[in-house]
């Protein structure tokens, strides 16, 4: 399994990814799950992948194949976002319907979804989630972050933080977070972390962070992070029936 979101701000995109590929008794395995493009000097594209890692390494290798050619469609020759989008996504449908081909079992799950996002130069940056089917979605002014994968647990701190206002490096915080709350739920889902943040007409990858299991930033921020959560709950509003007994409970005790 695995769980990788992506954020849009009014300044900026946040990429955070796990690296778990497997988890068993005996058994621990990783592989990076963000890919990332910065080609040039007008285009950076990041390609979060989840699902059959066999498809999903073919889906990439298929990409990087294809900047090395002169013609044909690649990462370099798409004019827009969506382009990208509907490339990935095309991408993505021919290596599935190989993948099946190859294993000849029907019943072997080769699926893989996908996220990808950038700014090509002289268009707004952008945000989208391909589908194993192929067909995508973006993200909207309700709605101002991504998931794929193990997306249940770091839902809600996305839901109750995020907006279009939020600064890049809060919604990274909040992407760390998201993905700490899901490594704690879900075995599946493991460091090494990798976050990327992209300030809006750069062009550039400078700010990216690959966090071990150990890493003391990471330490800080979940311990911090638990830290606030145990004394927002000590301040919950009491029930009425919890005053009502409060002073009967202080004169039994004095």
């Amino acid at each position: 399994m695995t769980y990788c979101v992506a954020i849009a701000t009014d300044d900026g995109l946040v990429f955070c990814s796990d690296s778990r590929t497997n988890a068993g008794p005996d058994v621990l395995s990783s592989y990076s799950k963000m890919h990332v493009y910065n080609l040039d000097k007008d285009r950076m594209v990041v390609v979060l992948s989840a699902g059959n890692l066999a498809t999903t390494q073919a889906v990439i290798s298929h990409l990087d194949n294809d900047l090395e050619l002169e013609d044909g469609d690649s990462l370099h020759s798409c004019k827009k976002m969506t382009d990208v989008a509907k490339y990935v996504a095309r991408v993505s449908r021919e290596q599935q319907e190989q993948a099946k081909d190859s294993t000849g079992n029907a019943e072997i799950n080769t699926s893989a979804t996908f996220i990808v996002g950038g700014q090509i130069r002289g268009c707004d940056p952008a945000i989208y989630l391909i589908y194993s089917a192929g067909n995508y979605i973006s993200v909207s002014d309700e709605t101002s972050y991504l998931q794929i994968g193990e997306s249940k647990y770091g839902k809600p701190i996305l839901d109750r933080i995020l907006g279009p206002g939020t600064g890049l490096e809060d919604a990274a915080r909040c992407a760390l977070v998201s993905m700490d709350s899901t490594i704690a739920a879900n075995a599946t889902v493991g460091p090494p972390i990798e976050v990327l943040v992209y300030e809006n007409d750069t062009f550039e990858s400078d700010h990216y962070i690959k966090l071990a299991a150990e890493d003391s930033y990471l330490l800080s921020l979940r311990r911090s992070w638990s830290e606030v959560i145990q004394s927002a709950f000590r301040e919950l509003p009491q029930f009425e029936w919890e005053k009502r007994s409060a002073p009967v409970l202080q004169a039994i005790t004095d």
